[in-house]
């Protein structure tokens, strides 16, 4: 035991610092639509193919809510109008009044993921966190079974009447101080699903959202933007500004 204590006082903290930039080949994620000029006729057109209301039309050009975007890349080129930015920076803060784990939590994090009610897709691209690919641990982040550990909530899937209270108590398990990630479009405001008698929308309508990752589903390297950054391991882009979904 004291040769252990010994040399991780030598060697001190091994776990790499986050990437700069989130650059990729093309196909490794599948993108996502951006607000830009286009025509009045076809800004009108490409608002009203929008399944969730995630573009809206102003005059010659799209303004783009990504938060409420499902993929469903009916208005994406070649068959719709609009051009997609290939990246994986998808991590937003929910308000300006969230920001970062402290500094000690930097280079070790624990993040207890959640399903309240997901279909599974995001299920499906948090288990890659650990692959090869992506090796979330390289940076200091792991997956922790139980909430008394977590520095993390990572929430997925519109959360279900019978989820409530389960996400409550697994909040309220947590030590302080302690971030909640709002994983997908259903975790950000519901998605397709909305507000009914079994949903009742985001994560934000039960426990206060730090961050959100949107995306359907957002694939591993969103994911892993999104906790480097509530983590504190990036910096705040440059010119962005955080906006409620």
């Amino acid at each position: 035991m004291a040769n252990w204590v010994a040399h991780s006082l030598i060697d001190g903290i091994r776990s790499e610092p986050g990437p700069a930039t989130a650059r990729l080949p093309a196909g490794v994620s599948p993108g996502r639509p951006t607000s830009q000029r286009l025509s009045e006729q076809a800004a009108t057109r490409m608002a009203a193919l929008c399944p969730t209301a995630a573009i809206a039309a102003r005059r010659d050009a799209v303004e783009v809510d990504f938060a409420r975007c499902v993929h469903c890349q009916r208005c994406r080129q070649p068959s719709g109008a609009l051009a997609w930015q290939d990246d994986a920076q998808w991590g937003m803060w929910h308000d300006a009044e969230s920001h970062p784990l402290p500094r000690c939590f930097r280079h070790s994090v624990n993040v207890r993921y959640l399903d309240a009610g997901a279909c599974g897709a995001c299920m499906g691209e948090v288990r890659l966190l650990d692959a090869p690919p992506y090796n979330l641990h390289r940076y200091g982040i792991f997956i922790t079974a139980t909430p008394r550990d977590a520095d993390v909530l990572l929430v997925a899937g519109p959360v279900t009447e019978a989820m409530r209270l389960p996400l409550r108590k697994a909040y309220e398990a947590m030590p302080e101080p302690k971030r909640v990630v709002a994983m997908g479009v259903c975790a950000i405001n519901g998605g397709v699903f909305g507000q009914s008698f079994a949903s009742l929308g985001g994560v934000k309508e039960v426990l206060p959202v730090d961050l959100i990752i949107p995306g359907c589903p957002p694939p591993p390297l969103a994911i892993v933007h999104g906790l480097l950054r509530v983590a504190g391991q990036l910096q705040p882009e440059v010119g962005s500004a955080a906006r409620k979904p």
